[in-house]
Order: C-alpha cells, then sequence, then structure tokens
C-alpha cells in the first residue's frame, strides 16, 4: 500500500525554527521554452520578450525574459526550501536591475532579517543573481505556521 504523507511530513520550516541568518538558493538555466510558456501562461507578449527584430532595436539589443519570470524564482525559494511548504508569501518589493536572457543561470537566494514572533511574520532580503551580477533585488514577507498551530 502506498503512503500518503502526513501534513507534518510535508510541511517546511515552523516558525520557532527559522534563525535571523538563515539562507536558501535555488538556480535554473532559463530556457526558450520557459520564456514562450511565460508569455503563454500570462497573456504578456510585449515584442521585448518574444520577437527578436523588435526586441534588437531596443537598449536591450535582443530578446529579454520577462522580470516577473526571473523574480518567480524567488517564490520557488520561499516555497520549496525556506520557509518551505506551508508558508504563506505576503508581499515582494522588487527592482529588476539588470536583463536576463535566454541561457542565462538565475540563482535565487533569500536571507531572513528579521522575524516578527507575536504575528508569525518573516522578513527576507531576496536577490537573483546571474553569475556576480544582481538582477532583482528586494525584500519578501511570509506568514508561517507554528508547531502550535499544528495541534489545532
Amino acid at each position: 500500500m502506498e503512503h500518503t504523507p502526513s501534513h507534518e511530513e510535508i510541511h517546511g520550516y515552523f516558525f520557532e525554527d527559522i534563525r535571523v541568518g538563515m539562507s536558501a538558493v535555488f538556480a535554473k538555466t532559463i530556457t526558450e521554452a520557459d520564456i514562450v510558456m511565460f508569455s503563454g501562461v500570462t497573456g504578456d507578449m510585449n515584442p521585448v520578450h518574444v520577437n527578436q527584430d523588435f526586441a534588437q532595436d531596443t537598449i536591450f539589443k535582443g530578446r529579454i525574459a520577462h522580470g516577473m519570470l526571473t523574480a518567480s524564482l524567488i517564490s520557488t525559494v520561499l516555497g520549496t526550501k525556506l520557509p518551505g511548504p506551508g508558508c504563506i508569501y505576503l508581499s515582494q518589493d522588487l527592482k529588476f536591475l539588470a536583463p536576463v536572457r535566454s541561457g542565462d543561470t538565475v540563482e535565487a537566494k533569500i536571507l531572513v532579517t528579521e522575524l516578527i514572533p507575536e504575528k508569525r511574520r518573516i522578513i527576507a532580503k531576496t536577490t537573483a543573481s546571474v553569475g556576480a551580477k544582481i538582477v532583482c533585488d528586494g525584500v519578501a514577507k511570509m506568514m508561517v505556521s507554528s508547531r502550535e498551530d499544528m495541534k489545532r
């Protein structure tokens, strides 16, 4: 008989387990397919993303990935690594600093900078980088359950 994991087995970090200074990373090489599929899913067909002839005449001198595609990798870190499954993403401030192109490997990182125990909130510095260059910078706020919440 196949084992169905319990809620506790799937859950990421609980608030009590998180400390300022903890960090997590996720890296992905952005592909042509990622850009096309993101365009289709979101409906964002801005020609700077999907039309090389148009994009060639922009300041980028070619097609670039959607900024939100890059930023979505931050969500991956939060939802799968730290705090992980069960956290609720409340807000995200973002600054897009440089373009990402097909073939670039983006490393999304979060660093826990503040804990708000009375509300079980976590504040984290978020970055996405290609090599040494930060392409997206920001701050995220998450709600994380406690072990006490699981007993209710």
